[in-house]
């Protein structure tokens, strides 16, 4: 971004505060509404199937969901200027005796297609869905919405390793300023409008295009947060809302899993413990510390030379820790069981054997290393650095790294590594500071890897009116209708169906 369009964007800041504070609950009557236009216009329902090899909009269809786009400004310090487009998904409300309005999903990300959720979430919410108007919301430049691709030729422009020297980090950095060069050069005229806080903005225009005072709300991880963003700037707008996988501000940051690294390495030691005792089936190891001897076999040998994947991947000492740290989001056997298939892999591809990989993998690494993963991380990159960028300064990252990698082999070097956050412009709003108290249902797990059960702990503090339902002991992140845990989906349907919090603060055992 050019000096003079810095400058008019920082300047726009004040221009945004008040044009928020006009949206608000405590909004004077007399007050013309600059948003009057985005707030009452026609919401054009109609079929989700965009064609015939449109699988998503075809079960949408199925389910009797419809769809529609909602115009939003691109900068709400400027209403009368350019506007983008946001995609939603409905399934109605069929009990109109006991209808409480429109609950708007979220699935974190950043980034995080949500068209779907209607269908996955009436699953489980079962007649408790029947009450709501169920809504999908693709974020600004996310999806269906508005788009936004800066070019890339990968898709993990956040979740890299720096590698295992000084010339390796380097190389990472030269990427990440490549990174973040092409995407201001694609661009850099919507760059300062990818934000958190334009996303809260959106969901409000939502509220009041369907027609609801208030605003129910389902988040899962990075959408936590953005429902926290949201309670910040329209107090008094929510509904019910549940947060799940809590993402309180003070842990997103740039280098989003910095903070998380104690949890994925207790998350890898259960895996391999479970690996070991299923050593019949697998190969890895019959104790857990053969299982890690196999897997840092397997970094090791990234670290000499790529690791060849059939014919078309090359999976080098950067990318590689990722597809491990993919596989620890969950204990569930499932999921631990996929994880150790991929490593009984890559276990003979660091012994230089040709491998193919499977279809999930193939998947997986073609997202991280090709342009297939591009518009995806680009969003989430562009969300990121929108939100919390900050010049640490290069050398800073290295020392990060250089400290946190005797404890944390595998995370250490990743949590840490630069972005191309270091070289984004800074943000044009600053980061959203929480100072209320909004009840709510925090659902978080004991040993969550993503976002660390140290953040569900300081929303409730923040938050003293919230309840926080905890699943002692689960590796596990993503809850509600997730994990299969009835304690947690019964609790959670109690609060939605009569919007009662519970008298105190629950466990549920994993």
């Amino acid at each position: 971004m050019s000096t003079s369009r810095r400058i008019k964007a920082f300047a726009a800041c004040a221009a945004v505060l008040a044009a928020t504070a006009t949206t608000t609950a405590t909004a004077t009557a007399a007050a013309p509404d600059p948003f009057a236009r985005f707030h009452g216009q026609h919401v054009d329902w109609h079929a989700c199937a965009l064609g015939l090899d449109d699988e998503l909009g075809q079960e949408l269809d199925a389910a009797g969901a419809d769809c529609a786009d909602i115009t939003v400004p691109l900068d709400y310090a400027d209403p009368g200027g350019r506007t983008v487009t946001v995609a939603l998904s409905r399934l109605k409300a069929t009990d109109t005796a006991h209808r409480v309005g429109p609950l708007l999903l979220n699935d974190g990300g950043p980034a995080g297609p949500s068209l779907h959720m209607p269908l996955t979430k009436s699953e489980v919410m079962g007649e408790v869905a029947d009450r709501y108007d169920l809504i999908g919301m693709d974020p600004r430049f996310v999806g269906r919405s508005t788009p936004l691709d800066c070019g890339w030729d990968l898709g993990s422009a956040l979740v890299r390793s720096a590698g295992a020297d000084l010339a390796a980090y380097r190389e990472e950095a030269a990427v990440a300023r490549e990174l973040a060069r092409r995407c201001e050069r694609a661009h850099g005229d919507v760059l300062p409008y990818v934000t958190t806080r334009n996303t809260a903005r959106d969901m409000d225009v939502i509220r009041a295009a369907l027609g609801a005072d208030t605003l129910s709300y389902l988040g899962y991880s990075y959408g936590s947060y953005l429902g926290e963003v949201y309670t910040q700037l329209f107090p008094g707008r929510t509904g019910r809302m549940v947060l799940d996988g809590v993402n309180s501000p003070e842990y997103y940051n740039q280098t989003l899993l910095r903070g998380a690294e104690a949890a994925n390495e207790a998350a890898l030691r259960a895996w391999a413990s479970w690996a070991a005792a299923r050593h019949g089936t697998y190969g890895l190891g019959a104790t857990r510390g053969k299982v890690l001897a196999t897997v840092q076999h397997i970094l090791d040998a990234a670290v000499q030379e790529p690791l060849r994947i059939g014919k078309a991947y090359l999976l080098d000492e950067h990318v590689l820790p990722s597809v491990f740290i993919g596989g620890l989001g969950s204990d569930l056997d499932e999921r631990r069981a996929d994880l150790a298939g991929t490593v009984r892999l890559l276990a003979r591809a660091a012994d230089r054997e040709p491998v193919e990989p499977s279809e999930a993998l193939a998947g997986q690494l073609e997202f991280l290393l090709t342009g297939a993963g591009s518009a995806s991380s680009s969003q989430m990159t562009a969300i990121v650095c929108g939100d919390v960028a900050e010049r640490r300064g290069v050398g800073s990252y290295w020392r990060a790294v250089e400290e946190s990698r005797e404890r944390f082999p595998l995370t250490g070097p990743l949590a840490n590594n630069i972005t191309p956050c270091e070289f984004w412009d800074r943000p044009a709003e600053a980061p959203t500071v929480l100072d209320n108290d909004v009840p709510a249902l925090l659902v978080a797990a004991t040993g969550d890897p993503r976002t660390v059960y140290a953040g569900a702990e300081a929303m409730r503090e923040q938050w003293p009116s919230s309840r926080l339902l905890a699943v002692e002991g689960a590796r596990q992140h993503g809850l509600y209708g997730e994990y299969g845990n009835a304690c947690v989906d019964e609790r959670v349907n109690a609060y939605l169906r009569t919007g009662r919090l519970p008298a105190h603060d629950l466990t549920c055992e994993a």
